[in-house]
Protein backbone atom coordinates (compact mmCIF):
# COMPACT_ATOMS: atom_id res chain seq x y z
CA UNK A 1 0.00 0.00 0.00
CA UNK A 2 1.26 3.69 -1.01
CA UNK A 3 2.00 5.32 2.10
CA UNK A 4 0.16 9.19 2.07
CA UNK A 5 2.85 11.97 2.38
CA UNK A 6 2.52 14.68 4.84
CA UNK A 7 3.36 17.51 6.40
CA UNK A 8 3.81 19.32 9.62
CA UNK A 9 4.37 23.42 9.80
CA UNK A 10 5.43 23.82 13.67
CA UNK A 11 7.86 20.68 14.46
CA UNK A 12 9.59 22.36 17.83
CA UNK A 13 6.61 22.88 19.74
CA UNK A 14 4.67 20.42 22.24
CA UNK A 15 2.02 19.45 19.95
CA UNK A 16 4.66 18.84 16.97
CA UNK A 17 6.78 16.83 18.95
CA UNK A 18 3.62 15.03 19.51
CA UNK A 19 2.86 14.58 16.37
CA UNK A 20 5.83 13.06 15.36
CA UNK A 21 6.35 10.46 18.00
CA UNK A 22 2.94 9.26 16.54
CA UNK A 23 4.39 9.58 12.84
CA UNK A 24 6.76 7.86 13.09
CA UNK A 25 5.38 4.78 13.39
CA UNK A 26 2.35 5.13 11.45
CA UNK A 27 1.47 2.58 9.30
CA UNK A 28 -0.40 4.85 6.17
CA UNK A 29 1.04 7.93 6.56
CA UNK A 30 4.51 9.25 6.18
CA UNK A 31 6.00 12.86 7.48
CA UNK A 32 7.60 14.23 4.37
CA UNK A 33 7.80 17.58 5.89
CA UNK A 34 8.68 18.89 9.00
CA UNK A 35 9.14 23.12 9.15
CA UNK A 36 10.17 25.33 11.52
CA UNK A 37 11.48 28.77 11.12
CA UNK A 38 14.25 28.72 13.88
CA UNK A 39 15.65 25.35 13.37
CA UNK A 40 15.46 25.06 9.63
CA UNK A 41 17.93 23.07 7.80
CA UNK A 42 19.00 20.63 11.22
CA UNK A 43 18.25 17.14 11.14
CA UNK A 44 15.42 16.34 13.05
CA UNK A 45 16.76 13.99 15.90
CA UNK A 46 18.95 17.22 17.05
CA UNK A 47 15.80 19.07 17.71
CA UNK A 48 14.17 16.42 18.94
CA UNK A 49 16.65 13.72 20.12
CA UNK A 50 13.76 11.38 21.30
CA UNK A 51 12.92 10.62 17.72
CA UNK A 52 16.48 8.88 16.85
CA UNK A 53 16.45 5.60 15.66
CA UNK A 54 12.79 6.25 14.07
CA UNK A 55 12.61 6.52 10.84
CA UNK A 56 11.98 10.33 11.36
CA UNK A 57 15.68 10.99 12.80
CA UNK A 58 17.42 12.02 9.58
CA UNK A 59 14.91 13.98 8.08
CA UNK A 60 16.19 17.23 7.68
CA UNK A 61 13.71 20.21 9.00
CA UNK A 62 12.78 23.32 5.96
CA UNK A 63 11.33 26.00 6.63
CA UNK A 64 8.01 26.80 6.23
CA UNK A 65 6.77 26.97 2.32
CA UNK A 66 3.24 26.88 0.85
CA UNK A 67 4.67 26.14 -2.66
CA UNK A 68 6.93 23.24 -1.02
CA UNK A 69 4.20 21.36 1.62
CA UNK A 70 1.34 22.12 -1.67
CA UNK A 71 3.90 20.27 -4.39
CA UNK A 72 4.87 17.50 -1.88
CA UNK A 73 2.20 16.71 0.83
CA UNK A 74 -1.96 15.36 0.66
CA UNK A 75 -2.35 17.12 4.10
CA UNK A 76 -0.59 19.32 6.14
CA UNK A 77 -1.11 19.91 10.30
CA UNK A 78 -0.55 23.05 11.08
CA UNK A 79 0.78 23.61 14.75
CA UNK A 80 1.39 27.29 15.06
CA UNK A 81 -0.22 30.39 16.68
CA UNK A 82 -3.36 31.11 16.25
CA UNK A 83 -3.48 33.99 13.91
CA UNK A 84 -0.53 32.39 11.72
CA UNK A 85 -2.43 29.47 11.08
CA UNK A 86 -5.28 31.32 8.79
CA UNK A 87 -2.87 32.60 5.86
CA UNK A 88 -1.13 29.09 6.02
CA UNK A 89 -5.11 27.21 5.87
CA UNK A 90 -5.99 29.28 3.58
CA UNK A 91 -3.50 28.90 0.91
CA UNK A 92 -3.14 25.33 1.28
CA UNK A 93 -7.00 24.80 0.80
CA UNK A 94 -7.14 27.00 -2.21
CA UNK A 95 -4.45 24.27 -3.62
CA UNK A 96 -6.58 21.46 -2.76
CA UNK A 97 -4.25 20.51 0.14
CA UNK A 98 -6.45 19.22 3.35
CA UNK A 99 -5.65 20.77 6.99
CA UNK A 100 -5.91 20.10 10.44
CA UNK A 101 -5.61 23.38 12.59
CA UNK A 102 -4.54 22.59 15.64
CA UNK A 103 -4.92 26.30 16.26
CA UNK A 104 -7.76 28.23 17.26
CA UNK A 105 -8.69 30.27 13.69
CA UNK A 106 -11.38 27.67 12.77
CA UNK A 107 -12.96 26.64 15.85
CA UNK A 108 -15.41 29.80 16.26
CA UNK A 109 -17.93 29.96 13.70
CA UNK A 110 -18.74 33.83 13.81
CA UNK A 111 -15.75 35.97 13.18
CA UNK A 112 -16.98 38.80 15.89
CA UNK A 113 -16.91 36.19 18.59
CA UNK A 114 -13.48 35.22 17.27
CA UNK A 115 -12.47 39.30 17.03
CA UNK A 116 -13.48 39.63 20.73
CA UNK A 117 -11.68 36.91 22.21
CA UNK A 118 -8.69 36.77 20.30
CA UNK A 119 -8.22 40.73 19.47
CA UNK A 120 -7.55 39.85 15.47
CA UNK A 121 -10.21 40.34 12.94
CA UNK A 122 -10.42 36.75 10.86
CA UNK A 123 -8.66 37.00 7.47
CA UNK A 124 -10.55 34.26 5.87
CA UNK A 125 -14.02 34.52 7.16
CA UNK A 126 -15.42 32.95 4.32
CA UNK A 127 -13.68 29.51 4.95
CA UNK A 128 -14.99 29.08 8.74
CA UNK A 129 -18.51 27.73 7.11
CA UNK A 130 -15.93 24.93 5.64
CA UNK A 131 -13.92 23.87 8.23
CA UNK A 132 -15.30 21.16 10.52
CA UNK A 133 -15.04 21.08 13.79
CA UNK A 134 -12.56 18.31 15.03
CA UNK A 135 -14.74 16.11 17.84
CA UNK A 136 -14.65 12.41 16.08
CA UNK A 137 -17.58 11.04 18.56
CA UNK A 138 -19.52 14.38 18.19
CA UNK A 139 -18.71 15.57 13.78
CA UNK A 140 -17.23 12.16 12.28
CA UNK A 141 -18.98 11.90 9.42
CA UNK A 142 -18.26 15.76 8.57
CA UNK A 143 -14.78 15.31 9.36
CA UNK A 144 -14.64 12.32 6.73
CA UNK A 145 -15.72 15.05 4.33
CA UNK A 146 -13.76 18.22 4.90
CA UNK A 147 -10.97 19.73 3.38
CA UNK A 148 -10.02 21.93 6.88
CA UNK A 149 -10.57 20.81 10.18
CA UNK A 150 -10.33 22.91 13.07
CA UNK A 151 -8.68 21.00 15.59
CA UNK A 152 -10.45 21.37 19.39
CA UNK A 153 -8.96 22.62 22.16
CA UNK A 154 -7.96 20.70 25.09
CA UNK A 155 -10.30 21.99 27.54
CA UNK A 156 -13.23 21.80 25.75
CA UNK A 157 -12.91 18.54 24.60
CA UNK A 158 -12.92 17.20 27.88
CA UNK A 159 -16.21 19.16 28.90
CA UNK A 160 -17.95 18.73 25.39
CA UNK A 161 -17.64 14.44 25.85
CA UNK A 162 -18.34 14.97 29.70
CA UNK A 163 -21.78 17.06 28.48
CA UNK A 164 -22.91 15.54 25.04
CA UNK A 165 -24.84 12.10 26.52
CA UNK A 166 -26.74 14.71 29.11
CA UNK A 167 -27.60 17.58 26.46
CA UNK A 168 -28.37 15.53 23.88
CA UNK A 169 -31.05 13.49 26.60
CA UNK A 170 -32.21 16.91 27.82
CA UNK A 171 -31.35 15.67 31.19
CA UNK A 172 -29.50 18.73 32.98
CA UNK A 173 -30.73 22.56 32.61
CA UNK A 174 -28.55 24.50 30.03
CA UNK A 175 -28.48 27.40 32.46
CA UNK A 176 -25.68 27.37 35.34
CA UNK A 177 -23.15 24.74 34.00
CA UNK A 178 -19.79 25.07 35.30
CA UNK A 179 -16.64 23.58 34.54
CA UNK A 180 -13.63 23.56 36.66
CA UNK A 181 -10.95 21.93 35.04
CA UNK A 182 -7.23 21.66 35.41
CA UNK A 183 -4.23 21.34 33.14
CA UNK A 184 -0.69 20.69 33.24
CA UNK A 185 2.31 23.21 32.25
CA UNK A 186 2.74 21.61 28.61
CA UNK A 187 -0.95 23.24 27.72
CA UNK A 188 0.63 26.52 28.44
CA UNK A 189 2.82 25.65 25.26
CA UNK A 190 7.09 25.30 25.01
CA UNK A 191 8.07 29.10 24.87
CA UNK A 192 9.81 30.06 27.71
CA UNK A 193 7.96 32.15 30.52
CA UNK A 194 7.85 32.36 33.94
CA UNK A 195 4.87 31.24 35.03
CA UNK A 196 5.55 27.89 33.82
CA UNK A 197 9.48 27.55 35.68
CA UNK A 198 10.13 24.46 37.21
CA UNK A 199 9.92 26.72 40.81
CA UNK A 200 7.08 28.47 39.85
CA UNK A 201 4.76 25.19 39.43
CA UNK A 202 6.43 22.71 41.46
CA UNK A 203 4.95 22.20 44.71
CA UNK A 204 1.62 24.89 44.25
CA UNK A 205 -1.17 25.13 42.19
CA UNK A 206 -3.40 27.90 40.92
CA UNK A 207 -5.94 29.60 39.16
CA UNK A 208 -5.57 31.27 35.70
CA UNK A 209 -8.01 32.91 33.22
CA UNK A 210 -10.87 33.41 35.04
CA UNK A 211 -14.06 34.82 33.33
CA UNK A 212 -11.96 35.39 30.06
CA UNK A 213 -10.09 32.26 29.08
CA UNK A 214 -10.41 32.06 25.05
CA UNK A 215 -11.70 28.40 25.36
CA UNK A 216 -14.90 29.92 26.77
CA UNK A 217 -16.79 30.67 23.83
CA UNK A 218 -15.60 27.57 21.72
CA UNK A 219 -17.22 25.00 24.44
CA UNK A 220 -20.21 27.90 24.35
CA UNK A 221 -20.76 27.63 20.83
CA UNK A 222 -21.08 23.42 20.76
CA UNK A 223 -22.44 23.31 24.28
CA UNK A 224 -25.41 25.35 22.82
CA UNK A 225 -24.96 23.19 19.09
CA UNK A 226 -25.59 20.09 21.77
CA UNK A 227 -28.37 21.94 23.17
CA UNK A 228 -29.91 23.51 20.76
CA UNK A 229 -30.41 27.00 22.07
CA UNK A 230 -27.72 29.79 23.32
CA UNK A 231 -25.93 28.68 26.37
CA UNK A 232 -23.72 31.02 28.87
CA UNK A 233 -21.27 28.46 30.82
CA UNK A 234 -18.79 29.23 33.92
CA UNK A 235 -15.73 28.00 33.00
CA UNK A 236 -12.58 28.34 35.21
CA UNK A 237 -9.00 26.65 34.70
CA UNK A 238 -6.23 25.79 36.74
CA UNK A 239 -2.68 24.90 36.52
CA UNK A 240 -1.51 21.66 37.98
CA UNK A 241 2.01 21.02 38.64
CA UNK A 242 2.34 17.97 36.13
CA UNK A 243 3.31 17.97 32.72
CA UNK A 244 0.61 16.10 30.89
CA UNK A 245 -3.10 15.89 31.73
CA UNK A 246 -6.13 17.77 32.20
CA UNK A 247 -8.93 17.14 34.69
CA UNK A 248 -12.86 18.85 34.64
CA UNK A 249 -15.11 18.74 36.86
CA UNK A 250 -18.30 19.25 35.15
CA UNK A 251 -21.51 21.13 37.72
CA UNK A 252 -24.87 20.66 36.13
CA UNK A 253 -28.34 20.61 37.82
CA UNK A 254 -30.76 17.61 36.53
CA UNK A 255 -34.00 18.68 34.78
CA UNK A 256 -35.60 15.42 36.47
CA UNK A 257 -35.23 12.44 38.84
CA UNK A 258 -33.13 9.75 37.63
CA UNK A 259 -30.68 7.14 39.42
CA UNK A 260 -26.89 7.27 39.17
CA UNK A 261 -27.60 3.77 36.88
CA UNK A 262 -29.56 5.05 34.95
CA UNK A 263 -27.56 7.72 33.89
CA UNK A 264 -24.23 5.44 33.73
CA UNK A 265 -26.60 3.58 31.29
CA UNK A 266 -27.13 6.15 29.26
CA UNK A 267 -23.49 7.33 29.26
CA UNK A 268 -22.27 3.77 27.92
CA UNK A 269 -25.35 3.50 25.61
CA UNK A 270 -24.20 7.02 23.98
CA UNK A 271 -20.55 6.31 23.62
CA UNK A 272 -20.99 2.70 22.30
CA UNK A 273 -23.36 4.07 19.23
CA UNK A 274 -20.62 6.72 18.92
CA UNK A 275 -18.10 4.48 18.73
CA UNK A 276 -19.97 1.72 16.34
CA UNK A 277 -20.48 4.64 13.97
CA UNK A 278 -16.89 5.79 14.22
CA UNK A 279 -15.03 3.01 13.98
CA UNK A 280 -13.44 3.91 17.31
CA UNK A 281 -13.57 4.05 20.78
CA UNK A 282 -12.07 6.38 22.70
CA UNK A 283 -14.73 6.92 25.50
CA UNK A 284 -14.72 4.96 29.01
CA UNK A 285 -17.32 5.49 31.33
CA UNK A 286 -15.91 4.02 35.10
CA UNK A 287 -18.10 2.19 37.24
CA UNK A 288 -19.86 4.06 39.84
CA UNK A 289 -18.09 5.09 42.75
CA UNK A 290 -14.90 5.10 41.01
CA UNK A 291 -12.93 8.36 39.30
CA UNK A 292 -10.47 8.58 36.34
CA UNK A 293 -7.12 9.72 37.19
CA UNK A 294 -5.16 11.82 34.57
CA UNK A 295 -2.29 8.87 34.27
CA UNK A 296 -4.99 6.28 33.73
CA UNK A 297 -5.08 8.48 29.99
CA UNK A 298 -1.26 9.19 29.64
CA UNK A 299 -0.61 9.34 25.91
CA UNK A 300 -3.58 7.88 24.15
CA UNK A 301 -6.65 9.31 23.36
CA UNK A 302 -8.81 8.07 25.98
CA UNK A 303 -11.55 9.95 27.71
CA UNK A 304 -12.04 8.63 31.10
CA UNK A 305 -15.85 9.74 32.52
CA UNK A 306 -16.33 9.63 36.54
CA UNK A 307 -20.03 10.30 37.05
CA UNK A 308 -22.01 11.02 40.26
CA UNK A 309 -25.98 11.55 41.03
CA UNK A 310 -26.33 13.62 43.63
CA UNK A 311 -29.99 13.98 44.69
CA UNK A 312 -29.11 16.16 47.66
CA UNK A 313 -27.83 19.58 45.70
CA UNK A 314 -29.94 17.69 42.22
CA UNK A 315 -26.87 17.87 40.79
CA UNK A 316 -25.23 15.51 37.96
CA UNK A 317 -21.52 15.79 38.37
CA UNK A 318 -19.26 14.70 35.81
CA UNK A 319 -15.13 13.94 36.09
CA UNK A 320 -13.72 13.69 32.30
CA UNK A 321 -9.85 13.28 32.37
CA UNK A 322 -7.90 13.64 28.47
CA UNK A 323 -4.20 13.65 27.88
CA UNK A 324 -3.83 17.24 26.64
CA UNK A 325 -1.27 16.62 23.96
CA UNK A 326 -2.39 13.69 23.04
CA UNK A 327 -6.48 13.64 23.30
CA UNK A 328 -6.91 17.54 23.40
CA UNK A 329 -4.67 18.51 20.58
CA UNK A 330 -2.02 16.00 18.26
CA UNK A 331 -3.70 12.49 18.81
CA UNK A 332 -6.90 14.06 17.78
CA UNK A 333 -5.36 15.71 15.08
CA UNK A 334 -4.27 12.39 13.94
CA UNK A 335 -7.68 10.81 14.11
CA UNK A 336 -9.26 13.66 12.45
CA UNK A 337 -6.42 13.61 9.31
CA UNK A 338 -7.67 9.47 9.11
CA UNK A 339 -10.71 10.34 8.99
CA UNK A 340 -10.34 13.03 6.19
CA UNK A 341 -7.63 10.40 4.18
CA UNK A 342 -9.99 7.48 4.73
CA UNK A 343 -8.06 5.28 6.82
CA UNK A 344 -8.78 3.38 10.08
CA UNK A 345 -9.51 6.58 12.80
CA UNK A 346 -7.03 4.58 15.64
CA UNK A 347 -4.75 4.31 12.96
CA UNK A 348 -1.11 5.08 14.53
CA UNK A 349 -2.56 6.07 17.51
CA UNK A 350 -1.30 4.77 21.18
CA UNK A 351 -3.72 1.80 22.23
CA UNK A 352 -2.69 1.98 25.82
CA UNK A 353 -1.82 4.47 28.46
CA UNK A 354 2.33 4.82 29.45
CA UNK A 355 2.01 3.80 33.08
CA UNK A 356 2.95 4.36 35.93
Amino acid sequence: MKSIPVGLVGVVGYTGMELCRLLADHPEMTLVRATSRSEAGKPLADVLPHLAGTRLAEMTITAPDMDDLAAHCELVFLAVPHGTAMDMAAELVRRKVRVVDLSADFRLRDPAVYADWYNLEHRHADLLAQAAYGLPELYGPEIAKAVLVANPGCYPTSVLLALAPALEAELVETDGIIADSKSGTTGAGRKPATTTLFCEVHDSFRAYGLGRHRHTPEMEQEVGALARTPVRLSFNPHLLPIGRGVLSTVYTRLTKFVTADEVLAMYRRFYAQRAAALGASWVRVHPPGTWPETRFVRGTMFCDLGILVDPRTNRLVVVSVIDNLCRGASGQALANANLMLGLEPAAGLPPAPLMP
